[in-house]
C-alpha cells in the first residue's frame, strides 16, 4: 500500500489538525508556525540529485551549489555522465558527491514507477545506489512523492527540533526519533514539516531545503 498522499495544503491542514489533537505540544507549536509549508517537489532525477548536493552541508551552500549546476545545465543524467569532474568540481561538488551524483545517472532507476511503490520498498530501491542512505531516501518519498506517513528521523534538524519541544536533555539519536515518531502515525511527514517550521523560529535559520 502507498498509503495517503499529500498533495496541497488542505492535506497538511488536515495532518496538523490530526497532530495537534493527539499532542498537545505539537497544537502549541502550531500556534507559533502558522500553517505549515507543503514542500511538494518534482520527483525524478533532477529532485534525488539535489538530494545528494544537499547532505551533510548547510541549506545556503547547498542552495549555492545547486545554483551553480542549474546555471551549468547539469541537473539530468545524461548531463552527469558526460561531465568531467573538473566541470562538477566547479560548481562545488565534493569528489565523493561526484561519484554519487555519476552512480545514480548510471543506476537506470524507474522514477515512474516509484510513485506506485510502497515506501519501504522506495527507500530500498533507492538505498542501493552509492550514497543514498536513508535519510536521502526519506526525504525523496516525503517532497518529492508526496508521501504522507515518512519520517527522516537522521535529520539533525528534527532531532534538535525534537528536543526543544519535548524538552529532551539530549538530542534524540535516530532510533530514539523513529519511535518517538510512530506515535505520529499516519502523518509523519506533516510533524516533520512541523519540526522544520519549529527549528526555523527556534534557531532563526532553514534546517531543510
Amino acid at each position: 500500500m502507498v498509503g495517503r498522499i499529500i498533495e496541497t495544503e488542505a492535506c497538511v491542514a488536515e495532518g496538523a489538525a490530526y497532530l495537534a489533537r493527539i499532542e498537545p505540544r505539537f497544537a502549541a507549536l502550531l500556534d507559533q508556525t502558522g500553517p505549515l509549508p507543503l514542500r511538494r517537489r518534482k520527483d525524478g532525477f533532477e529532485a534525488l540529485l539535489s538530494a545528494i548536493v544537499s547532505q551533510q552541508v548547510s541549506v545556503a551552500a547547498a542552495d549555492a551549489i545547486w545554483g551553480r549546476m542549474k546555471a551549468a545545465r547539469l541537473t539530468g543524467p545524461r548531463k552527469i555522465t558526460w561531465a568531467s569532474e573538473d566541470d562538477l568540481r566547479a560548481c562545488g561538488l565534493s569528489r565523493q558527491k561526484i561519484r554519487y551524483a555519476k552512480a545514480l545517472a548510471a543506476s537506470g532507476i524507474d522514477f515512474d514507477s516509484l510513485r506506485d511503490t510502497p515506501t519501504d520498498e522506495v527507500v530500498t530501491t533507492l538505498v542501493e545506489v552509492p550514497g543514498i542512505g536513508r535519510w536521502t531516501a526519506e526525504i525523496y518519498a516525503m517532497f518529492s512523492l508526496g508521501r504522507a506517513d515518512v519520517f527522516a528521523p537522521a535529520d539533525l534538524a528534527l532531532q534538535e527540533s525534537a528536543r526543544l519541544l519535548f524538552d529532551l536533555p539530549d538530542r534524540p539519536k535516530e532510533k530514539a526519533l523513529r519511535q518517538m515518531a510512530e506515535a505520529w502515525s499516519p502523518w509523519r511527514a506533516v510533524a516533520a514539516r512541523a519540526l522544520w517550521a519549529y527549528y526555523r523560529i527556534a534557531k532563526e535559520r532553514e534546517g531543510i531545503r
